[in-house]
Parts: structure tokens; sequence; C-alpha cells
């Protein structure tokens, strides 16, 4: 299961439910894909196929939507 938390600019910004409990949000866009870490700091984990420009707008839209992230990550992982 890999429920959309939300999706602006192209891209669908979600979590995959069994994973590694480090806060983090993967993010498709439409020429490939991202990981980045909300915990210590928000940064890239891991990209495949998206260029500098894509990944620069995810990372935008990451730190602009950090509290609609952290939300649906303790909704989605209590405890």
């Amino acid at each position: 299961m890999s429920p959309t938390v939300f999706r602006e600019g192209g891209f669908r910004f979600y979590f995959f439910s069994r994973e590694e409990p480090r806060l983090h949000v993967h993010v498709q866009g439409q020429n490939g894909e991202a990981k980045f870490w909300l915990e210590p700091a928000i940064e890239l984990a891991q990209s495949t196929g998206l260029s500098r420009r894509e990944i620069s707008e995810a990372l935008r839209l990451v730190q602009e939507h950090e509290h609609v992230i952290r939300s649906a990550w303790n909704q989605h992982f209590p405890g």
C-alpha cells in the first residue's frame, strides 16, 4: 500500500506502508522518482530519472508542505 499524501506540480507525494521508520516521503514525477528525508533535516535521499530542475521543484514542494507530510505520516504510522 502506498497512500498519496498530495499531488502538485505534476508530482505525486506518497509513502510506502512497509518501509523504514525514519520520516521521509517519495515523489513520483513524469520522468522518474525521488525520496526525501524529513529528519533530521529535509534533504534528497535518492533520485532516479528526474532532472535537477525537477528535483529542485520537488524539494521546494516538500519544504512548502512539510506540515502536511508530517501530519499524514503521523496518521498513517501511529505510535
